[in-house]
């Protein structure tokens, strides 16, 4: 999922097994084994506590570059964790945030706090940078810059602007193959995976528990496929369709998000008493594409052009408690030709800094090289306009996001067949409005997991929904942490939680809301 929300899947998207036989399908670059042959190593642990998070620890741990090759070429891997604090434990839980390129090491700090203190204290809380991401070495970053303002209009209305988004995906690919074509052919889910059952061995245990978002949905269910007699009790929120990974994902997020900044225009509607933009979402909607038309011609600031403009709305579709902030800076240039706050909101939300690069560089690796990827724009341009003609929104920020892929320089791997009916209870969280994650992807993990239980947020839109303050659905987290038990219904899901009320309108000079920094900020498969 980069610093979109900060963001995001690919989408932007900033994103996220099997048992001994070879999947279905797999090529000989894809045929996986099941034991890691690595040495267990003793990890030291020292003090790393920030304001947050006093007891956090940190540590690190060495892999194969290639797990084919275990005595061969190592890299590392950065972790953390909060220690069990009662008197029995429950064991290691892994923790990930998504991405792919999603930093892990303060969300263990983050989760530890938020679960309640009870639970929490069974815990050794394990969070960690994957391979290539953050404090890991080597930590990529292919192309410093590539999304510095201003860039050319997302929407190739005309050949030249086509060409400029063209030549900037294959810079990007022919930077990472330049800088890293030793490392590229290993930055991808299952070698990822097979570092988690490295870090399991060096824990000392027998079996993990795993917590993971997004992206960290897909990881875990490779994992649970590739090792599923490591796997003690797992949980999935806002889940990846593994059917789909990664072009027709990324295709389905397009529609989705549309919806989703449909709903922001209706809600902005909703309180026109306030940002004075009307009452009715589509005349809303029209004026936001009105302000995209003339940043466009003239950028906000010299910083903040069309593309600049979506990057800074899209988070939008990931949390709504952004919304109120959004919608001040989107008023304030409407209403009052305030550049200065469009500015702000883009310095916000919608900017990328060296850790979103990194984690951009990551994203694009793993995706790239996990599944096969058209190398024929021709599909490209059509599939996109197609989907552009109904889902305006995000269709080609989305697009030129993942076109890097189109140019990759390593091989494509086979996807995993993620079925499984070999893991112990697996309890799934899916909210049915998310965007980065479409509801379609936690009934397909449904029925993928057998004996799985899925707890809907009915009318929920946001992206990682446990631990962000909704009673029902921390209920339900809580008691499988504590006992293993899980929801057990009759329909497609097994329990039902009411969504949190939207955000109400807050003072103009309010701080927009981090709900715990380490965890939205890092959600989504869109980097």
């Amino acid at each position: 999922m980069k610093k979109r929300a900060a963001a995001l899947c690919g989408v932007a998207a900033v994103a996220a097994g099997m048992i001994t036989a070879v999947p279905a399908g797999a090529t000989a670059d894809s045929a996986h084994t099941t034991q890691t042959t690595t040495k267990p190593q003793k990890l030291t642990w020292k003090k790393c506590a920030t304001e947050d998070y006093p007891t956090l620890q940190c540590s690190s741990v060495k892999v194969p570059l290639d797990h084919k090759r275990p005595g061969g070429r190592q890299i590392t891997l950065a972790l953390s964790r909060v220690p069990h604090t009662a008197k029995t434990s429950q064991g290691p839980l892994l923790v990930n945030p998504g991405g792919p390129g999603g930093s892990g090491l303060t969300l263990a700090g983050f989760v530890a706090s938020s679960l309640p203190k009870k639970v929490a204290a069974q815990y050794d809380v394990i969070g960690f940078d994957p391979r290539g991401v953050g404090d890991s070495e080597p930590a990529l970053n292919c192309r410093p810059g590539h999304f510095n303002a201003v860039r050319p209009d997302s929407v190739p209305s005309t050949p030249a602007i086509e060409r400029a988004n063209l030549n900037r995906a294959q810079a990007f690919a022919k930077a990472c193959a330049d800088k890293y074509g030793d490392v590229l052919p290993f930055i991808d889910t299952v070698s990822a995976v097979k570092d988690i059952d490295v870090i399991r061995g060096a824990l000392g245990a027998s079996k993990i528990n795993y917590f993971g978002y997004s992206y960290g949905t897909y990881l875990g269910a490779v994992y649970g496929k590739l090792f599923p007699h490591r796997v003690r009790r797992m949980v999935l929120d806002s889940i990846v369709d593994p059917t789909g990974v990664w072009y027709d994902d990324n295709i389905q997020q397009d529609y989705a998000f549309d919806a989703r900044h449909k709903a922001f225009m209706a809600w902005i509607a909703k309180h026109n008493a306030t940002y004075k933009l009307g009452t009715d979402p589509a005349l809303v909607e029209t004026k936001w594409y009105a302000m995209r038309a003339a940043v466009a011609k003239n950028p906000a600031g010299k910083k903040v052009g069309a593309s600049e403009l979506e990057d800074t709305f899209i988070p939008g579709g990931y949390y709504n408690g952004y919304w109120p902030h959004l919608a001040q800076a989107f008023a304030a240039y409407v209403n009052d030709k305030d550049s200065a706050a469009l500015v702000k909101a883009y310095e916000t939300f919608g900017a990328v800094d060296a850790e979103g690069d990194n984690g951009y560089s990551i994203y694009t690796s793993v995706q790239c090289r996990d599944a096969s990827w058209s190398r024929d724009w021709n599909q490209w341009r059509t599939d996109n306009w197609q989907v552009y003609a109904k889902a305006p929104f995000m269709a080609w920020n989305n697009a030129w996001y993942n076109a890097p892929c189109a140019f990759w320089p390593t091989r494509p791997l086979s996807a995993t067949d993620v079925s499984n009916d070999s893991l112990p209870p697996v309890l799934l969280f899916q909210a049915t409005d998310d965007a980065a994650t479409p509801y379609e992807g936690g009934v397909v993990i449904h029925n993928e997991l057998r004996g799985s239980s899925l707890v809907v947020e009915q009318g929920g839109g946001n992206h990682g929904i446990t631990l962000g303050g909704n009673d029902c659905l921390d209920g339900h987290l809580a008691t499988y942490l504590s006992t293993g038990k899980v929801p057990r219904g009759t329909g497609e899901a097994d329990a039902v939680c009411k969504t949190l009320p939207d955000p109400e309108p807050q003072a103009a000079k309010s701080s927009p809301p981090s709900r715990g920094g380490a965890l939205h900020g890092l959600l989504g498969f869109r980097g």
